[in-house]
């Protein structure tokens, strides 16, 4: 190590010290530390070892391009440490030259650490735009005009519910819960896509065949997910996902155990499908459909009262009453 560089690695960031052919020649502690490389793990290969497809092109192309021109460059990378788990850096790399020899210093945080909550860096924020956009796509498929109405209504009242329970039972859970089942209950139905129309918005009574088509919809909405989860390839994501799934497939089970796709009972319907299964019941009784005329708001709660310990929890139910009784519901209605 040429000993006018060393100071660099007392810094409290993490450092990584190149020659010019971008090889590693030293990491200070900060470095190992985050990266779960060690010096001599790490001391001889090129710096790209950290490397992740996450990171786009361009910004190695700019980085290059500015080390090249002997100016100093800043960006973030989203690398990969030993482990193999994804993490975010905020680096600055700078270019030095000793005894006529070019090395460069990057000096770099870890995003994951600041108290800013995650980072998304512009290229995965594009990813997740074009993996929603895919979804709004297939949902335009579904040709209600009523049908952006209803998935707001119930995205507004799961948030609602979701909150009012959570007081109301004091079941402690975290404000990243909450938007999870708030965020992921827009695609409740986003399985209906691929109903064909003359059953989906038939107005008389469906045929048994038709029926078990209709209940199709929850499958096939997490194949949906599903792709598009493996077109995302972020595990970062995972827990969204995996929320969403639960909603699509079991917002149509019943607390008695007689619902669909998998007859499930009780609590072992998962909490985030139990909300949702009140609001879109309730929200599909208090809209006219093709196969009813509109319900009041007051016959609707009625409904959820009389069908708790059957169709739904009834501790759920009565959270949504709670809302209905202070006239937080009628800011949704």
């Amino acid at each position: 190590m040429i000993s006018p560089l060393q100071p660099f690695l007392h810094l409290a960031d993490a450092v990584i010290i190149t020659d010019e052919e971008h090889y590693i020649l030293a990491v200070n502690e900060t470095y190992e530390k985050i990266t779960g490389y060690s010096s001599h793990q790490i001391i001889g290969k090129k710096a790209s070892v950290l490397r992740s497809t996450y990171t786009p092109e361009e910004t190695y192309i700019h980085m290059k391009k500015a080390l090249r021109s002997g100016s100093p460059w800043s960006g973030v990378f989203t690398n990969r440490r030993q482990t193999k788990q994804l993490w975010h850096s905020s680096i600055t790399i700078t270019p030095f030259t000793v005894e006529g020899a070019t090395y460069f210093i990057g000096v770099f945080r870890e995003l994951e650490q600041l108290d800013r909550g995650y980072y998304l860096d512009e290229y995965r924020v594009g990813r997740i735009q074009e993996s929603l956009l895919k979804v709004l796509a297939i949902s335009c498929e579904i040709r209600d005009p009523g049908i952006e109405s209803h998935l707001l209504r119930v995205q507004q009242m799961t948030e609602m519910l979701v909150v009012r329970h959570n007081e109301r039972l004091d079941l402690r859970l975290p404000p990243q819960n909450l938007s999870l089942i708030t965020h992921s209950s827009i695609l409740h139905d986003i399985g209906k896509s691929s109903i064909p129309e003359g059953i989906l918005y038939k107005p008389g009574p469906l045929a048994d065949y038709e029926r078990t088509i209709i209940e199709m919809h929850t499958l096939i909405g997490v194949d949906i997910v599903d792709k598009i989860y493996a077109e995302l390839d972020d595990e970062l994501f995972e827990n969204e996902l995996s929320t969403a799934k639960n909603i699509i497939l079991y917002h149509h089970e019943r607390w008695d155990g007689l619902g669909y796709p998998h007859r499930l009972q009780g609590p072992r319907i998962p909490l985030e499908a139990r909300i949702v299964s009140v609001v879109d019941v309730f929200d599909a009784l208090t809209t006219k459909r093709p196969y009813k005329e509109k319900w009041d708001v007051k016959t609707a709660v009625q409904y959820l009262q009389e069908h708790k310990n059957k169709q739904f929890d009834p501790d759920i139910v009565d959270s949504f009453v709670s809302l209905y009784e202070d006239g937080t519901l009628a800011v949704s209605c």
